[in-house]
Protein backbone atom coordinates (compact mmCIF):
# COMPACT_ATOMS: atom_id res chain seq x y z
CA UNK A 1 0.00 0.00 0.00
CA UNK A 2 1.28 3.44 -0.86
CA UNK A 3 0.87 6.73 0.97
CA UNK A 4 1.67 7.80 4.51
CA UNK A 5 2.29 4.77 6.66
CA UNK A 6 3.45 4.85 10.27
CA UNK A 7 6.53 2.97 11.31
CA UNK A 8 5.33 -0.11 13.11
CA UNK A 9 7.50 -0.79 16.10
CA UNK A 10 7.50 -4.24 17.63
CA UNK A 11 7.83 -3.93 21.36
CA UNK A 12 6.07 -4.99 24.53
CA UNK A 13 3.61 -2.07 24.24
CA UNK A 14 2.51 -2.84 20.68
CA UNK A 15 -1.12 -3.99 20.96
CA UNK A 16 -1.44 -4.89 17.28
CA UNK A 17 -0.74 -8.63 17.41
CA UNK A 18 -3.30 -10.30 15.21
CA UNK A 19 -2.53 -13.96 15.83
CA UNK A 20 0.10 -15.77 17.87
CA UNK A 21 1.06 -19.44 17.71
CA UNK A 22 2.98 -21.26 20.47
CA UNK A 23 3.92 -17.93 21.99
CA UNK A 24 6.69 -17.60 19.44
CA UNK A 25 5.65 -17.66 15.79
CA UNK A 26 3.36 -15.14 14.13
CA UNK A 27 0.95 -16.13 11.39
CA UNK A 28 -0.01 -13.87 8.50
CA UNK A 29 -3.64 -12.95 8.26
CA UNK A 30 -5.11 -11.65 5.05
CA UNK A 31 -7.35 -8.60 5.45
CA UNK A 32 -9.25 -6.43 3.03
CA UNK A 33 -8.06 -3.08 1.74
CA UNK A 34 -10.69 -1.15 3.71
CA UNK A 35 -9.62 -2.80 7.01
CA UNK A 36 -5.97 -2.08 6.21
CA UNK A 37 -6.72 1.59 5.44
CA UNK A 38 -8.79 1.95 8.62
CA UNK A 39 -5.96 0.40 10.61
CA UNK A 40 -3.42 2.72 8.96
CA UNK A 41 -5.57 5.78 9.69
CA UNK A 42 -6.04 4.73 13.29
CA UNK A 43 -2.33 4.10 13.75
CA UNK A 44 -1.40 7.48 12.23
CA UNK A 45 -3.86 9.23 14.53
CA UNK A 46 -2.51 7.25 17.48
CA UNK A 47 1.10 8.24 16.72
CA UNK A 48 -0.01 11.85 16.21
CA UNK A 49 -1.79 11.84 19.57
CA UNK A 50 1.27 10.36 21.31
CA UNK A 51 3.39 13.16 19.81
CA UNK A 52 0.94 15.78 21.12
CA UNK A 53 1.07 14.21 24.59
CA UNK A 54 4.89 14.11 24.50
CA UNK A 55 5.08 17.77 23.49
CA UNK A 56 2.60 18.69 26.22
CA UNK A 57 4.63 16.86 28.87
CA UNK A 58 7.82 18.48 27.62
CA UNK A 59 6.25 21.96 27.78
CA UNK A 60 4.68 21.41 31.19
CA UNK A 61 8.04 20.26 32.51
CA UNK A 62 9.65 23.44 31.27
CA UNK A 63 7.00 25.67 32.79
CA UNK A 64 6.46 23.93 36.12
CA UNK A 65 9.38 22.16 37.72
CA UNK A 66 12.23 23.54 35.61
CA UNK A 67 11.05 27.11 35.95
CA UNK A 68 10.80 26.75 39.72
CA UNK A 69 14.37 25.42 39.86
CA UNK A 70 15.64 28.20 37.62
CA UNK A 71 14.31 30.82 40.01
CA UNK A 72 16.68 29.63 42.70
CA UNK A 73 19.71 29.04 40.49
CA UNK A 74 22.38 31.60 41.11
CA UNK A 75 24.01 33.05 38.03
CA UNK A 76 27.77 32.88 37.86
CA UNK A 77 29.21 36.23 38.84
CA UNK A 78 32.02 38.10 37.15
CA UNK A 79 34.45 37.08 39.91
CA UNK A 80 33.66 33.40 39.42
CA UNK A 81 34.08 33.68 35.65
CA UNK A 82 37.45 35.40 36.04
CA UNK A 83 38.63 32.89 38.67
CA UNK A 84 37.61 29.95 36.47
CA UNK A 85 39.46 31.45 33.52
CA UNK A 86 42.59 32.05 35.62
CA UNK A 87 42.48 28.47 36.94
CA UNK A 88 42.16 27.12 33.39
CA UNK A 89 45.13 29.22 32.24
CA UNK A 90 47.16 28.03 35.23
CA UNK A 91 46.29 24.40 34.44
CA UNK A 92 47.26 24.78 30.77
CA UNK A 93 50.53 26.42 31.80
CA UNK A 94 51.26 23.49 34.13
CA UNK A 95 50.44 20.99 31.38
CA UNK A 96 52.95 22.72 29.09
CA UNK A 97 55.63 22.07 31.74
CA UNK A 98 55.16 18.30 31.54
CA UNK A 99 57.40 16.11 29.43
CA UNK A 100 56.34 15.63 25.80
CA UNK A 101 55.18 12.03 26.37
CA UNK A 102 53.26 12.79 29.57
CA UNK A 103 51.60 15.84 28.00
CA UNK A 104 50.57 13.95 24.86
CA UNK A 105 49.15 10.98 26.76
CA UNK A 106 47.39 13.17 29.33
CA UNK A 107 45.76 15.23 26.56
CA UNK A 108 44.60 12.10 24.75
CA UNK A 109 43.22 10.59 27.95
CA UNK A 110 41.38 13.62 29.34
CA UNK A 111 40.67 15.88 26.38
CA UNK A 112 40.16 13.34 23.58
CA UNK A 113 38.35 10.82 25.84
CA UNK A 114 40.56 7.91 24.82
CA UNK A 115 41.27 5.01 27.16
CA UNK A 116 44.70 3.61 28.00
CA UNK A 117 44.30 0.75 25.54
CA UNK A 118 43.54 3.06 22.61
CA UNK A 119 46.50 5.31 23.44
CA UNK A 120 48.80 2.28 23.76
CA UNK A 121 47.72 1.00 20.33
CA UNK A 122 48.27 4.42 18.74
CA UNK A 123 51.72 4.82 20.25
CA UNK A 124 52.83 1.21 19.95
CA UNK A 125 53.51 0.64 23.63
CA UNK A 126 51.98 -1.30 26.51
CA UNK A 127 48.84 -0.46 28.43
CA UNK A 128 50.86 -0.30 31.67
CA UNK A 129 53.30 2.27 30.26
CA UNK A 130 50.45 4.57 29.28
CA UNK A 131 48.78 4.18 32.70
CA UNK A 132 52.05 4.92 34.53
CA UNK A 133 52.72 7.91 32.30
CA UNK A 134 49.27 9.45 32.87
CA UNK A 135 49.47 8.87 36.64
CA UNK A 136 52.95 10.43 36.73
CA UNK A 137 51.63 13.40 34.77
CA UNK A 138 48.86 13.90 37.34
CA UNK A 139 51.38 13.72 40.21
CA UNK A 140 53.59 16.27 38.43
CA UNK A 141 50.64 18.58 37.83
CA UNK A 142 49.74 18.45 41.53
CA UNK A 143 53.33 19.42 42.43
CA UNK A 144 53.38 22.27 39.91
CA UNK A 145 50.00 23.64 40.99
CA UNK A 146 50.76 23.67 44.74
Amino acid sequence: MEGRQPKRRKDKYNPYEIYEKDGKYYEDLEIGKNVYEAFNTFELQDVSHMNVVDRHLEQSEIWDSSLYERVFQKEEGVEDTVLNKLEAERLHSAIRQLSEIQRRRLMKYYFEDKNYEQIAQEEGCSFQMVAKSVKAAIRNLKKILR
